[in-house]
């Protein structure tokens, strides 16, 4: 597993390790699962964003097709 160095400002390392130390957890898997977190939200957030872009793209479409389809049904032409 690589290593890497990280510089953080001293507050936020202090509370990551009081938080590690509470979760009885070496710092370093505190700070990797953090990251981990991270990923995921950030992955879910992307993905959220694509769809609402996929979803703003069909939807003139689509509210054109309703409109076709209530003609048809409601015998409109």
């Amino acid at each position: 597993m690589p290593t890497i160095t990280l510089r953080i400002p001293d507050d936020l390392l202090n509370e990551a390790s009081k938080l590690a130390r509470a979760r009885h957890l070496p710092r370093s898997e505190y700070i990797r699962r953090a990251i981990e977190r991270m990923n995921r939200d950030s992955a879910a957030e992307l993905r959220r964003q694509r769809m609402m872009r996929a979803s703003r793209k069909v939807r003139e479409s689509s509210m054109e097709i309703n409109a076709e389809f209530d003609a048809i049904e409601y015998g409109e032409s």
